[in-house]
């Protein structure tokens, strides 16, 4: 089994990897982003979806917004909260790697770095076609991750994250394969007991993943520096990288 098969993950290191302040931060960007403002009534899918962050303010503006995550815990947080804020949202369980709607979505978002899970990476190039076959014709893919150039710029030390109910997570992330790929281990210690997890992922910069968007079909590429559009450089925040389907 990979490590991102491993329900338990998702479920005992979801209060880190997804606190209440993160679902404020998703609200505020698609209230705000113009990378995020899309013609009215637009079919949105959020690929690798999880609880449910970003398809709930999607919705509430008013888009067609379908969520795709393969874990069964990330997918019944994702329909709770739907649930609780009344937004009509259609979610399925698929794998990013083989999941297609061919000409189904005016957009695809994959955010919180979701993207260069797999260990090959012919594998991930596949995750773009197969969301470049997913985009009517015009469409666009919007793609959110730490960039490489980013990334040189502050890792260092192990952090840890306090969680409410008295347990930490110690997190530490290690470079490996020349930059071309990243671990990050994750210890949750709660009381007298500790669970450990490592979550693996290629590393990109804006150049490598620019052109893996070019030769997955996708035209008009850009690279953007965070939500505001702002341009992308060693300072930013984020690498968010748009193709278009032709």
């Amino acid at each position: 089994m990979h490590w991102y098969e491993d329900d338990a993950l998702w479920s005992d290191f979801a209060p880190t990897m997804f606190p209440p302040a993160r679902a404020q931060s998703a609200a505020a960007l698609v209230a705000s982003s113009p990378l995020l403002d899309f013609p009215p009534g637009s079919r949105v899918l959020d690929l690798a979806c999880g609880p449910g962050l970003f398809v709930v303010p999607l919705a509430a503006r008013g888009y067609a917004v379908t969520g795709v995550d393969l874990s069964p815990t990330m997918l019944e947080r994702a329909r709770g909260a739907c649930e609780a804020a009344g937004a009509e949202v259609r979610l399925e369980r698929a794998d990013m790697l083989t999941y297609t709607e061919p000409g189904a979505f005016d957009v695809i978002l994959n955010v919180f770095t979701s993207f260069g899970y797999f260990e090959a990476a012919e594998d991930n190039l596949q995750v773009l076609r197969n969301a470049c076959e997913s985009l009517a014709p015009g469409g666009q893919l919007v793609v959110d991750v730490m960039g490489k150039e980013v990334l040189a710029g502050w890792i260092g030390r192990p952090k840890v994250v306090d969680l409410p109910d008295g347990s930490y997570v110690v997190q530490r992330d290690t470079v490996l394969d020349s930059w071309r790929r990243l671990r990050t281990d994750w210890t949750l210690v709660r009381g007298d007991t500790a669970r450990t997890a490592s979550i693996h992922s290629w590393l990109y910069s804006a150049a490598e993943l620019h052109a893996l968007f070019e030769e997955a079909g996708l035209t008009d590429v850009e690279c953007f520096g965070g939500f505001d559009g702002s341009g992308y450089d060693q300072h930013s925040d984020r690498l968010i990288v748009r193709g278009r389907r032709k």
